[in-house]
């Protein structure tokens, strides 16, 4: 009995020696900088802005039907080309394309709201790249409250507005829990939300100058800060 017990207690030992495999860890892929990815995002981005302003220059010789027309094609096709570049590459983040690519891609991706599929997916992979420090906050911040109105939810941020046309102010649309807005924003480097609407405010009023002094309006009506 003495013999087995001791057989098995120095198994027993050799046992509990033995090394713990280690874990296997996938190597971290490094990034490479894509300057003709930055580039085409460039000259997408600077379309993209045509469209999304006001007529100017030649554009301002095309009926509200071709403009709108226009309009749908540049944002319908971005998204299209969006949507390869995200299959290929994630959120595109100031690693992969400058701090300017990334926003670059961003502001396209926030343009397409005939797609909110698309847009939540890439917020999902833009929440990660804002935790690593690979993507700007506020403009997560901006794509949120868009994918949330684009979906049928409150806003956030309170960064998606719409106007009092009585009184040239800005004003947030659906904006859920408004008391905490500002401890929000603040968490993502954005600025309180008053100062956002008097900016607002003040863009809008003089892109519209000529309307609102027809209707005896000398400027916007401002938030108390």
């Amino acid at each position: 009995m003495n013999t087995l017990y001791k057989t098995l207690l120095i198994s027993l030992l050799l046992l509990g020696c033995k090394e713990k495999p280690q874990e296997i860890k996938e190597p971290t892929q490094k990034t490479t900088f894509n300057q003709p990815l930055a580039d085409e995002l460039e000259q997408m981005a600077e379309i993209d802005q045509i469209a999304a302003y006001i007529p100017q220059g030649a554009y301002t010789q095309l009926s509200p039907e071709e403009w709108q027309a226009f309009k749908d094609s540049v944002f319908t096709t971005h998204q299209k080309r969006l949507k390869e570049i995200f299959d290929t590459h994630g959120f595109v983040g100031f690693d992969l394309a400058g701090e300017e690519g990334s926003q670059n891609f961003w502001l396209m991706v926030q343009h397409s709201d005939h797609n909110p599929v698309f847009q939540q997916e890439v917020l999902a992979k833009m929440k990660i790249a804002v935790e690593n420090d690979n993507a700007i906050p506020s403009n997560y911040g901006l794509l949120v409250d868009r994918v949330h109105l684009n979906t049928g939810k409150p806003q956030v941020y309170g960064t998606q507005v719409d106007y009092n046309f009585e009184k040239a102010q800005a004003f947030p649309k659906n904006l859920a829990d408004s008391a905490n807005v500002n401890k929000r924003r603040a968490a993502l480097g954005m600025e309180p939300l008053e100062d956002y609407l008097n900016d607002m405010s003040q863009s809008h009023y003089y892109m519209n100058q000529e309307f609102y002094k027809e209707k005896g309006i000398e400027g916007p009506t401002l938030y108390k800060e």
